[in-house]
């Protein structure tokens, strides 16, 4: 096995919220993940809401977060595979990333296989069952013709509007409730259930919940893996060394929570 045989996974970082330092902070930290695990990486994948907001007008692009884009740059450059799947908050990333930084973006769920394990990727949003005005809404933001509105709106108002919104957010205020109250309640092991009615699925590692789990699936030898998110501190990434998959957190040694 040579050294850079290492497979990582990460998602929901939402930079941009809080605006400010404590996201330049995050990113920051989030350039010491990739540039501490760039010696074993093969491959990356960064799983959707890397950022809070993104939107690319034909000639104009959100400003910061350039430490993220230099560094997921050299990371290609130096031979690294990234994709970058979108995201309900970063969905309307077209090409500039593709064009720009090297990266390959993914707009809905795939599958890989790697050393004979098949890997079930996707951010998560819009999949498992119920949350149908969701669903529906999701269909509208990602048509041409909301994004062509969109696109009509001066940047100056259109970020604003969203960062208004952002200003909202739980995550903006540095808080992150969610809990795990069951499998039967847990949307995404769900729709991995259905789905391996289907296929043979090893790993379904999805982001978009902000709750690290990691759940074994019943019936089966698969498992379901959520990422967590990176606003409130906890930082966890996923890694497969060629032979297994771990959950981990980045310069944080606090146990591990929704494992069994």
């Amino acid at each position: 096995m040579s050294e850079a045989s290492h497979i990582y996974f990460a998602s929901d970082f939402h930079l941009g919220v809080p605006p400010g330092q404590k996201s330049l902070e995050r990113e920051r930290k989030i350039v010491r993940w990739l540039k501490a695990i760039a010696p074993t990486a093969k491959e990356v994948y960064l799983l959707g809401d890397i950022f809070d907001f993104w939107f690319e007008y034909k000639y104009v692009v959100p400003k910061g977060q350039v430490r993220l884009l230099a560094c997921l740059s050299q990371l290609v450059e130096s031979g690294i595979k990234v994709t970058v799947f979108t995201g309900n908050h970063d969905m309307w990333m077209f090409d500039y990333l593709e064009k720009e930084v090297g990266v390959k973006i993914e707009r809905a769920p795939i599958t890989k296989v790697y050393s004979g394990k098949t890997f079930y990727l996707g951010h998560g949003d819009g999949l498992g069952p119920g949350d149908l005005k969701y669903k529906v809404l999701k269909l509208f933001f990602a048509s041409k013709l909301c994004q062509w509105l969109f696109a009509r709106i001066h940047p100056n108002l259109s970020f604003w509007i969203a960062q208004f919104w952002s200003r909202k957010s739980r995550l903006s205020n540095l808080k992150n409730d969610e809990v795990f109250e069951s499998k039967e309640k847990e949307w995404l092991y769900q729709y991995c259930l259905s789905q391996l009615k289907a296929e043979r699925i090893d790993y379904f590692i999805f982001g978009h919940r902000h709750l690290p789990l990691d759940l074994p699936i019943e019936g089966s030898s698969s498992r379901y893996i959520n990422l967590g998110e990176w606003v409130t501190g906890k930082c966890h990434f996923a890694t497969f060394d060629g032979a297994n998959l771990t959950l981990d957190r980045f310069e944080d040694e606090l146990p591990l929570e929704g494992k069994e």
